[in-house]
């Protein structure tokens, strides 16, 4: 990646061509490379089976990969709304 950027950069740019606040965001992640999109999201959401440090920047754990975590989310703050 170019330096100075990481996953927010691009999540953000999106965000402004759609016209949606952060605040509309949930973002899903699990390693390193995912904590400036975790961060950025109104709603950032990591996988259950994440390395500890990484759980700790999400407001939400979800499910690990096998229990289907994504789908959780998706059930949760989407579908239940």
């Amino acid at each position: 990646m170019k330096k100075g950027c990481d996953k927010s950069t691009g999540v953000g740019k999106l965000a402004q061509i759609l016209g949606i606040t952060k605040e509309e965001i949930i973002e899903i992640g699990d390693a390193v490379n995912d904590i400036g999109m975790i961060g950025y999201a109104g709603l950032g959401v990591t996988i259950g089976n994440a390395q500890e440090n990484i759980k700790e920047i999400g407001g939400f754990v979800t499910k690990s990969n096998e229990e289907d975590g994504v789908a959780h989310v998706i059930e949760k703050f989407i579908l239940s709304e």
